[in-house]
């Protein structure tokens, strides 16, 4: 989310991610590592001069109320409507259509219950804790129940003098906070209980998803943030770019939906009898309507409706097509034969690893990221998990940690202006400046490393905390008995097909 505009398209070469470590060596992390120190020309000064002097720096509600595009709030009510369909019905489907006829009722209400309970959570106190001021680790209560929320105060964009109304930067936000969690139950799917998942829910809403929303994606805004230079959360300080989710959401629930299915245990017969997916076309229908809801969760993680959007929706649309692509190349190579199910695995591997640089590659690099990142979430799936002998049932660590992270990792490297990214905006200015020439590949790919390394221990040792502490108040494992009549009589007395 945190970046900025300018540069077109450009350049790379397949050896661009093998250079990383040489990048990264003669690198050295900076609490300002992303954000470009400008030596502007005369002429850049001049226009920023000319520019400044039209500009309005922290302006009033009454100002900001003239500074908002009607076409930016529909495009995010829009985007918000398409990021909600990526939870319910897409998430559903894909999820459902993998586990076996017993359990597909029960993966339907577990996401479409996470997604009610989030929204009601999220404006309870979870956008409080997530966007508004506090310390760099967390923001405070002063937005609870969203008071002093209503149609007259307004939420800061990327650009200077660019506004959207509160409500819908709320309500946007809302649905990546509904989908994160429900990301999670795919990797214990068919073995949990309904009642202490939704209790987990929450406390891993308020402990750890709102958290680090505050650390990666609060800051005081383009108009503000000059005169309140320690105004954000910490990894945005850090200088971590993270479009629309690499971290907050994928790492983040990749790592605890692992935690949780160790934590656990297995499936009863797991390794021993036949766990085959019950409706494959039902997975490809959620794949599908993943990727069409993916356009609001990535290009609207920009919160205007300009060239950047366009570029966030292009890299998107052309990594997942090379990541389906891929995958299924490997799959030929292995076994002879491509599936339905890699096809589609592919697809959202690609999806996830574009999600944190959407907004920063450019359309080459993107194709480039979607034909890496399925050989890496392929050998995790299907060497990797079973070498190590960990019953993740949807792949949720396989696909969207390991996505996220290479995601994440190469986020650095795509934004580069010399490889047609998008390079950083220097807030600490006003007007934001850019300058292409002070973007520093190896020290970007330090910083994203940092990211990646902290959300895997502050979510993994969380969640493992929140997971021990439900399971021995409440008990997550339904009787052996249960859980082999299928969670979806045993939790919800009702059965997904009658017939």
């Amino acid at each position: 989310m945190i970046r900025k505009m300018i540069c077109g398209a450009g350049a790379l070469g397949t050896s661009l991610f093998a250079a990383t470590a040489a990048w990264a060596q003669d690198a050295a992390a900076s609490a300002a590592a992303a954000v470009a120190t400008a030596t502007p020309s005369p002429e850049a000064t001049e226009a920023a001069t000319e520019a400044a002097t039209s500009l309005i720096k922290a302006p009033s509600a009454e100002q900001m109320a003239g500074m908002v595009n009607k076409g930016d709030t529909a495009w995010m009510l829009v985007c918000a409507a398409l990021v909600l369909m990526m939870s319910v019905p897409a998430l559903a489907l894909f999820y459902g259509g993998l586990v076996r006829t017993k359990n597909m009722l029960s993966v339907l209400m577990q996401v479409l219950m996470i997604v009610s309970v989030a929204a009601l959570v999220w404006v309870c106190w979870g956008y409080s804790m997530a966007f508004t001021s506090g310390s760099e680790f967390v923001g405070g209560f002063s937005k609870a129940f969203l008071v002093g929320v209503d149609a007259t105060t307004y939420a800061a964009t990327f650009s200077n003098n660019v506004y959207l109304p509160e409500l819908v930067f709320v309500v946007f936000q809302m649905t990546f906070a509904c989908i994160t969690p429900a990301l999670i139950v795919g990797a214990f799917a068919e073995r949990v209980k309904f009642t202490p998942l939704i209790i987990f829910v929450v406390l891993w809403l308020t402990c750890i998803y709102f958290p680090m929303a505050h650390m990666v994606w609060y800051w005081a805004g383009p108009d503000f943030l000059v005169d309140a230079p320690t105004d954000y959360g910490m990894l945005w300080g850090w200088g971590a770019l993270d479009f629309a989710g690499g971290t907050v959401v994928h790492i983040n629930a990749g790592i605890a939906g692992l935690v949780g299915c160790i934590m656990i245990g297995k499936r009863t017969g797991y390794g021993k009898e036949a766990t085959p997916p019950h409706s494959l076309t039902m997975t490809m229908i959620g794949a599908s309507l993943l990727w069409i809801g993916w356009f609001g969760f990535n290009a609207g993680s920009n919160l205007e409706a300009n060239a950047v959007t366009a570029v966030a929706f292009i890299n998107t649309f052309v990594a997942t097509a090379a990541a389906a692509v891929s995958w299924s190349i490997v799959e030929k190579l292995h076994h002879g034969k491509p599936s339905l199910l890699g096809a589609a695995t592919g697809a959202v591997a690609g999806l996830v690893a574009i999600t944190p640089a959407a907004g920063f590659g450019a359309p080459g690099t993107s194709i480039v990221l979607g034909l890496i990142v399925s050989p890496i979430c392929y050998l995790f799936v299907s060497t990797i998990k079973n070498k190590l002998k960990y019953d993740d049932t949807l792949d949720v660590f396989g696909v969207h940690c390991i996505g996220g992270i290479v995601g994440a990792i190469g986020t650095g490297i795509m934004a580069a202006p010399s490889l047609g990214g998008q390079g950083v905006f220097d807030y600490t200015v006003f007007p934001a400046g850019f300058d292409a020439a002070s973007y520093d590949m190896g020290k970007q790919v330090i910083v994203q490393i940092k990211a990646v390394l902290f959300t895997l221990i502050f979510s993994g040792v969380g969640s493992a905390i929140l997971f021990f502490i439900v399971d021995k108040i409440f008990g997550l494992r339904p009787a052996e008995e249960a859980e082999r009549e299928g969670l979806d009589l045993s939790e919800h007395g009702e059965r997904a097909y009658n017939y």
